[in-house]
């Protein structure tokens, strides 16, 4: 009888023992904590560069008129509220901000400025993009574009800058560690275009 005791408690004692099992088995748990992310390929992450160029400059009329979106040096604070179509995020006395977002979460905001009689005497427009593809990318387009349109350019490390005799133009890559983009600037070649209108 005593030996039965011991060895049904032994029994009792290994099924307990077995069932209590701490360790993780590294053969069955192969599944990472963490969700594994995949990079989207880059016709998934940017636009197209050039269309996005054109989205950039916008569609006129009487493009040898205007400058950028259907909008000319020396127009009036109503002039630029009726040409432009991105959304308004700004009116300031000296200025107006307009943005835009693509479809693929790029960014383009324009700022008109004002000189003292409310006429537009400057124009910037920043461009956020996703990577540093979609930068070179934007780059080589305006590159390409403003040289044919404004001339040979100057440049000056990671700016370049074109002058026709009505048109300055300043491309500036403004990438800085994650965050991508370019900016650009158009202001007037000389006095007389802001005092031709």
């Amino acid at each position: 009888m005593k030996y039965c005791m011991i060895g049904a408690s032994a029994i009792v004692f290994l099924l307990t023992a077995g069932g209590c099992d701490t360790k993780t088995n590294e053969k069955t748990e192969k599944a990472p904590d963490s969700v594994v992310i995949e990079q989207p390929a880059a016709s998934d992450l940017n636009s197209d560069q050039s269309a996005l160029l054109e989205t950039i400059l916008g569609e006129s009329e009487a493009s040898d008129e205007t400058i950028l979106r259907g909008v000319s040096f020396g127009d009036a604070v109503s002039k630029v509220k009726a040409a432009e179509t991105f959304e308004m995020f700004e009116e300031a006395p000296d200025h107006l901000g307009y943005t835009q977002e693509t479809s693929r979460l790029e960014t383009i905001d324009v700022q008109y400025f004002f000189d003292k009689d409310k006429k537009v005497n400057k124009i910037t427009v920043d461009v956020y993009l996703n990577s540093p593809e979609a930068t070179k990318q934007l780059w080589r387009a305006g590159q390409r574009y403003f040289s044919e349109n404004y001339g040979a350019p100057k440049e000056e490390g990671k700016k370049i800058m074109w002058n026709n005799k009505l048109v300055g133009v300043n491309m500036e890559d403004v990438s800085e560690g994650k965050d991508y983009g370019l900016k650009f600037q158009f202001y007037p070649a000389n006095k007389n275009v802001l005092a031709a209108k």
